[in-house]
C-alpha cells in the first residue's frame, strides 16, 4: 500500500494490515503487541496520579527540526513534566486523510517512537480513523498520557512566592518562528523547531538538588501570554528584563520581518521555571550543562502587585516598563 483509502479505517482486514505493517512495528512493545481494547499497565509506581490530553493540527506536518510525530509526543510529555510527573504511557488516535502517503506516515511513527524512547515512556494504546479526501488535512493526532508525581516532586503555581526568580531553559520562540519561517517561504540555516521532551532535563535539575517551585511550557500564546496566566492565578506581579531574554539571531531576524513578537510565539522544548532566588544561578548553570538546557537564563522575578499596576511588565532595553498583555486573537493559527 502506498496510500491510505477510506477502507484503513473501518476496523477491518486493512484496518489491520496497516497498524501491523505502518504503525506497531515503529513503537514496538509487549503493551501495545497485545492489540487489547485496553492497555494493561501492570503496576503503577507509588505517587499521585498525573493524566493529561492534547490534539495536534500543526500545519505543515513536517518542519525543520521535527514534525507532527515528535510534537504530539513531546507535547504529551511536556505537560506531565510540567506538574512533577514522570512520563509512564501515552495513547495516540490518528485521524487521517484519505490519500495520506503510508510513507509518510512511517515518518510520523518513526520519529514519535524516537521522541518516546528518549525519556523511556511507552506508547501503548491508540486508535485510526480516516477521513475522505477535502474532509481533512492529511492528518490530525490526538493523545493522552499518564504520569506518576513522586513523593516530594509536586510542582503548582501556589507555591511560588515574591522575590522568587524566572528562568527560560533556553531560547524562546523557535518553533513559532520556524512554523511562521516556512509559510511564508523564508529559509534560513540555522532556523529550527525546539521541538523535543523535557522530561530528561527537568529530570536532571531535580536529581542536583534543585527542585523548582514551579514550571509551565510556553506552547500557544508564548511566554507572554504564560506570565499572565501565572500572574493571574498567584495574584503576584511579574517583572522580566528585555535584555536577558534569550533569542537567537534566527528567531530575531525572522519575526523582525514578518512583525511577530518572540514573546507571543511557540516554544515546543523550553520551559520558564520559578524558582527560589538563592537557587537560580545553580539551576541556570545545571540546565546550561545539559544538551536541552543550553542558553538557559534568568529573565525576571515574582514581586508584590500594586493597586493598578500591570500583572507583566517589560522593563525595556531602553530601561522604560511595557506593560506585557496575553495573547489577544489569533497570531499565528494552527501552531501545534
Amino acid at each position: 500500500m502506498s496510500k491510505i483509502i477510506l477502507a484503513h479505517g473501518e476496523g477491518g482486514k486493512l484496518t489491520r494490515e496497516l497498524l501491523e505493517s505502518k504503525i506497531v512495528p515503529f513503537i514496538d512493545n509487549s503493551v501495545l503487541q497485545t492489540l487489547t481494547d485496553s492497555a494493561n499497565l501492570g503496576e503503577v509506581p507509588e505517587g499521585e496520579i498525573a493524566l493529561t490530553t492534547d490534539a495536534y493540527i500543526v500545519s505543515p506536518i513536517f518542519f525543520p527540526g521535527g514534525d507532527i510525530g515528535s510534537l504530539s509526543i513531546s507535547g504529551t510529555v511536556n505537560d506531565l513534566t510540567m506538574v512533577g510527573a514522570k512520563p509512564l504511557a501515552i495513547s495516540s488516535a490518528l485521524i487521517i486523510e484519505e490519500g495520506f502517503k503510508t510513507s509518510d506516515l512511517e515518518k510520523i511513527m518513526t520519529s514519535a517512537s524516537s521522541a518516546a524512547k528518549e525519556v523511556g515512556v511507552r506508547i501503548v494504546a491508540g486508535d485510526t480513523k480516516v477521513l475522505p479526501k477535502g474532509k481533512g488535512d492529511q492528518i490530525f493526532i490526538v493523545t493522552s498520557g499518564v504520569g506518576v508525581i513522586e513523593k516530594n516532586r509536586k510542582l503548582d503555581d501556589r507555591f511560588i512566592e515574591e522575590g522568587d526568580a524566572i528562568v527560560v531553559s533556553g531560547p524562546i520562540a523557535m518553533h513559532g518562528a520556524t512554523i511562521a519561517a516556512i509559510r511564508h517561504n523564508l529559509k534560513g540555516k540555522k532556523l529550527s523547531s525546539d521541538c523535543a521532551p523535557l522530561w530528561g532535563l527537568v529530570n536532571h535539575l531535580v536529581e542536583s538538588g534543585i527542585k523548582p517551585r514551579s514550571m509551565h511550557d510556553p506552547t500557544r500564546g508564548g511566554v507572554a501570554t504564560l506570565l499572565n496566566e501565572v500572574a493571574k492565578r498567584t495574584k503576584m506581579a511579574v517583572r522580566i528584563e528585555e535584555a536577558r531574554i534569550p533569542v537567537s539571531p534566527e528567531v530575531r531576524g525572522v519575526t523582525e520581518l514578518l512583525g511577530l513578537d518572540p514573546l507571543y510565539l511557540a516554544c515546543e522544548g523550553r520551559f520558564v521555571g520559578f524558582f527560589r532566588k538563592e537557587d537560580a544561578e545553580k539551576a541556570v548553570s545545571v540546565l546550561n550543562a545539559h544538551p536541552r538546557g543550553k542558553d538557559a537564563a534568568i529573565i525576571g522575578e515574582i514581586g508584590k502587585r500594586e493597586n493598578g499596576s500591570a500583572p507583566v511588565t517589560l522593563i525595556t532595553k531602553f530601561g522604560s516598563d511595557r506593560p506585557i498583555d496575553e495573547l489577544s486573537g489569533l497570531q499565528l493559527p494552527r501552531i501545534c
